[in-house]
């Protein structure tokens, strides 16, 4: 529910915050610091370094999900909300903290892992 709040919040590259915008990695490290307390860091890829794997049919609200945006492995991370969808921040190109789904359009050929925080 925290990260469903930040819908709309604008993009920025290297962003960690709302009143600056956010980029992926950064509103990943935000929602759970200020949700969990717990403190994730760094790029997404090393964010998946981190976690633990979770097979894509096991995934629950809160795990994190990596794509492959950049041509390079785990370039991208949202969280995962439920129902085959997510929260991120996508690009500067869209602008916004938004929802997509892991099962069709652009996102879907490009899922590459989940991991999570949480036992």
């Amino acid at each position: 529910m925290f990260a469903m709040s930040l819908i709309d919040s604008g993009y920025r590259f290297g962003g960690k915050n709302p009143e600056a915008g956010f980029d992926c990695s950064g509103m990943v490290a935000w929602i759970f610091a200020q949700a969990t307390g717990l403190r994730v860091s760094g790029s997404a890829a090393d964010i998946a370094r981190a976690g633990r794997p979770v097979e894509r049919r096991e995934l629950v609200p809160g795990d994190l999900v990596f794509f492959n945006t950049l041509n390079r492995p785990l370039s991208h991370v949202g969280i995962y909300i439920g129902d085959g969808r997510f929260v991120h921040a996508p690009s500067s190109a869209s602008g916004r903290v938004r929802i997509d789904t892991l099962n069709k359009g652009y996102f879907a050929s490009r899922f590459e892992a989940a991991r999570t925080y949480f036992d």
